[in-house]
């Protein structure tokens, strides 16, 4: 099997700003979100010697990752890796493992759960809390190294948190000392997350790699999480009128971990893209939006509040005053989907995280066959 298929997120139930909710009819407030579209449906096999493989991407999975390691030692421990006979394991990167992630998981701050993942199939360690961790650190890296730098100066790789369901940059190194995380090796399909972008010259962008089309550039205006929802819905564009918002694993395919604010002077997307540009929370221009998807986050005491996005400027926080990049452009958070726009931005979180709650909109529909 090769391209690159995206998994659906699993996500069967509905939400509005607060509450789950019934199946909202087409024209309702609320329509358009995750679960009104359903994608290839997460399947995987388990063939008994260690390795699942998924039935969409092609991938095949260790399923129990083992130890932590370092970022330096995982690519050794990949070669060396003799799985169910096979030779050629590699460290996925940051889409091939985001390929995993399911939305039906649940987390309240630090306390998890449901993890974000099948564990049907998958281990999926928690945080070892006897000896401080917090539950939800238990964070799986990938192979893809941020381009630019968080907190000013630490190298960063990308990885996925199963446990809270986000991508975040992380430190390679705390006080000069490698950190050791999982890693869950994988093998098959190398050309899985390689898009295949095309101009047709309309304001759209083909993607021939998932079969999804994209608006090329984005219409300049923040809005809430139902008011991008309305605007998807209704945006008639290049003859069609099929347009939705995006589910978070959608719109993480089209980043480009290549790229970002510091290092480009661009936001973490092709350039095929066009990508109305900001001023952020400080006042330094340069900055990039973060973008609405159509999936609920649970997370919280009301789990129903956030809806994800992808930011694709910098994922920036405020510590000790000082606005920075925290988490790398690429980082999938979320945000409240909803709020008086004179409240915001805020800053949530031991990162000091920025919440705009009015984020920006790109539009995805199915390519017809």
């Amino acid at each position: 099997m090769s391209g690159y298929p995206i998994v659906d997120t699993d996500v069967i139930l509905f939400y509005d700003e607060l509450n789950e909710i019934q199946e909202p009819n087409p024209g309702a407030l609320f329509y358009g979100q995750d679960a009104n579209y359903q994608g290839n449906q997460p399947s995987y096999t388990d063939n008994g010697d260690g390795i699942i493989t998924d039935n969409v991407t092609g991938l095949m999975w260790q399923k129990d990752m083992g130890a932590q390691i370092t970022y330096a030692e995982a690519e050794t421990v990949a070669k060396s890796l003799t799985l169910g006979g096979y030779t050629d394991w590699r460290v996925p990167t940051i889409k091939e493992l985001y390929s995993l992630i399911l939305f039906t998981g649940k987390v309240n701050g630090e306390i998890a759960i449901k993890n974000f993942i099948n564990e049907t199939y998958f281990i999926q360690p928690l945080g070892n809390t006897a000896i401080g961790e917090r539950e939800i650190d238990a964070q799986t890296w990938s192979s893809t190294k941020y381009v630019g730098l968080t907190f000013n100066t630490n190298e960063t790789v990308f990885g996925v948190n199963f446990v809270d369901g986000r991508i975040k940059g992380y430190s390679i190194y705390k006080n000069g000392v490698a950190s050791k995380k999982y890693f869950r090796m994988v093998r098959g399909n190398p050309v899985y997350g390689i898009n295949d972008f095309i101009d047709n010259n309309d304001g759209t962008i083909s993607d021939n790699a998932t079969g999804l089309m994209w608006q090329k550039t984005d219409d300049g205006v923040s809005r809430d999480w139902q008011e991008a929802l309305e605007y998807a819905e209704n945006l008639e564009l290049a003859g069609h009128s099929d347009w939705r918002l995006p589910n978070i694993k959608e719109l993480q395919s089209i980043v480009d971990y290549s790229r970002c604010p510091s290092v480009t002077n661009s936001p973490a997307i092709d350039p095929v893209f066009q990508t109305t540009s900001i001023v952020a929370p400080d006042g330094v221009a340069g900055q990039y939006p973060y973008f609405w998807s159509s999936t609920t986050h649970l997370d919280g005491v009301n789990p129903n509040i956030p809806a994800a996005y992808i930011a694709f400027g910098e994922a920036q926080g405020k510590m000790n005053d000082i606005l920075m990049d925290v988490h790398g452009a690429g980082a999938q958070r979320s945000d409240p989907k909803s709020g008086d726009i004179n409240e915001y931005p805020q800053f949530k979180g031991p990162q000091g995280d920025v919440r705009y709650v009015y984020n920006y909109v790109r539009c995805v529909r199915n390519i017809s066959k």
